[in-house]
């Protein structure tokens, strides 16, 4: 598995390093990505800042494809960092393979 930065794929290390419905942090000189797992092994890769108070993401609850901040429970999607309805703002998102 590895992350996009700066347009270079960096390994970050084994699907099976990060449990189903968990999350690994990664820091860069930039920023502190989180690396989330689905129940399905899907994997997403998030700037570990909810959009809204900037509660740590890795903290949260995953469900689906979706993880829910532990600070106000904003509900951020993982494919893309999109805040649900009716909430507004968005996280970074990272590519990942």
């Amino acid at each position: 598995m590895s992350a996009v930065m700066s347009e270079k794929w960096v390994e970050i290390g084994k699907l099976d390093e990060i449990p189903r419905l968990g999350s690994r942090v990664v820091r860069t000189a930039t920023d502190e990505i989180a690396i989330f797992r689905a129940a399905d092994d899907s994997v997403f890769a998030l700037s570990n800042r909810c959009p809204h108070k900037q509660g740590p993401l890795s903290e949260g609850i995953l469900h689906g494809h979706r993880v829910t901040c532990p600070l106000h429970n904003w509900v951020i999607e993982l494919e893309n960092g999109e805040a649900v309805a009716p909430d507004v703002g968005c996280a970074r998102s990272y590519p990942v393979r």
